[in-house]
């Protein structure tokens, strides 16, 4: 042990540090124990289609088939159904605007309940059909390295996607690129453009359908257990909130901020499970320098934004008037903005940045342990590498049985 400890730093194989240090951040265990799922997940179980996309592809079809029949009876303005698959509240255009504008309303909530069965079908048969493949034939043998190369890939898909629509968004936005005044200023910003509605609703319905997943315990949970669920709840208290009163743009700089970096993690560990090292090495290094600017700098622009800025408000639009859709709470009858609204809207991204924080503290004492030298260890991992070895050790006794039985043939 005192050899490794002072062992020259440049006698050290840099594509292990970094092999080392992507493994400690895995996100989920692999689901490899289908009887741990909750009974009602279970192939015959009312919840199946969270687990089974065959039956999340029935109720979807069902879904649509259904809005098709009563489109074609009643027409497009009297379908009940249309508010599961299509965005509500088209409103009167107004001078200026060059696209459809959207209000809200309580039939947002069939748009999303749809969509977390929609995203769970995407979930499943993206990972089980088209990435299972692909890992067999890049050479994973064992089901564990499998089941989080299958994880790894989906977030890459899905983060790529809605990094790139938030993009999109917030580019049609005065706010573009956090100019942070922008999220105060004209306020309220309750004429939703369908692109920004759909977008605030999509994100709503991913995380509500990533915490049914976390809660029920569809897969197996790691040491920072604590840490993911408060991540969750956070981020469906911010989107929600932001969405109630109307400060979409303070929540598209969020969701920008927060997805792209994970494009770059998942990408990185995704390299990393195929034994592509120096590619995964120059992946790591963007995802860090990316991870900071975006996770830290750009979150902490926007907490002084709340902090300093939100007296830009405009005086006249402080107060509650439903026709104009202005804030959901009205000071308890003062008729003006509660005096602790602003801290209502600061208190979710000082937890999610508190949450980075304590996952960047993580990333970085590991790389600066195994830059002196020393051992880098996993706490998390060390169950995931002993199914590995299991699972390596069984492969081998079948194929040496296997062996021994044509032998004696």
């Amino acid at each position: 042990m005192a050899t490794t400890a002072t062992r020259p730093l440049e006698g050290r194989k840099r594509s292990n540090s970094v092999k080392e240090a992507l493994a400690q951040l895995e996100p989920t265990r692999p689901t490899t124990a289908k009887a741990n799922r909750p009974a009602w997940t279970h192939p015959r179980g009312p919840l199946a289609w969270l687990v089974r996309p065959a039956d999340a592809l029935k109720v979807i079809v069902t879904v649509v088939a259904l809005w098709y029949a009563v489109e074609r009876v009643a027409g497009p303005d009297r379908n009940p159904i249309s508010p599961f698959l299509f965005i509500s509240y088209p409103l009167t255009p107004e001078l200026g605007e060059d696209s459809q504008r959207y209000g809200k309303g309580p039939r947002d909530l069939a748009f999303l309940s749809f969509y977390i069965i929609v995203f769970s079908f995407l979930r499943q048969s993206v990972t089980e059909y088209l990435v299972r493949p692909l890992a067999r034939n890049l050479g994973l043998k064992t089901e564990s390295k499998v089941q989080r190369f299958m994880e790894q890939a989906y977030a890459v898909v899905y983060f790529s996607t809605s990094g790139a629509f938030g993009l999109y968004v917030m580019s049609r936005q005065d706010s573009w690129w956090y100019q942070t005044e922008h999220f105060w200023l004209k306020y309220p910003h309750w004429r939703m453009d369908g692109a920004l509605k759909s977008y605030y609703l999509l994100q709503f319905s991913y995380w509500l359908q990533q915490m049914i997943i976390l809660v029920m315990g569809l897969e197996k949970p790691r040491s920072d257990f604590t840490e993911l669920v408060i991540h969750h709840i956070v981020t469906l208290w911010l989107v929600g909130w932001s969405y109630a009163i109307n400060l979409t743009m303070i929540g598209t700089a969020v969701f920008v901020s927060m997805d792209i970096p994970d494009v770059f993690l998942a990408f990185s560990k995704c390299l990393n499970y195929i034994e592509l090292q120096r590619t995964s090495e120059a992946s790591f290094v963007v995802f860090l320098v990316v991870w900071t600017y975006m996770r830290h700098y750009l979150n902490i622009r926007i907490l002084q934004s709340v902090w300093q800025q939100f007296e830009l408000i405009p005086v006249q639009y402080r107060s509650w008037s439903a026709p104009t859709g202005m804030w959901l709470f009205n000071g308890f009858g003062s008729g003006s903005i509660p005096h602790w609204m602003k801290y209502q809207i600061f208190a979710p991204i000082l937890a999610l940045q508190l949450v980075n924080t304590f996952w960047s503290f993580l990333i970085w004492r590991i790389l600066f342990r195994m830059m002196m030298g020393q051992n880098a260890t996993d706490v998390r991992e060390e169950d995931e590498d002993k199914e590995e070895q299991e699972e390596a050790a069984a492969a081998r006794l079948k194929a040496k049985a296997g062996a021994e039985s044509r032998k004696q043939r």
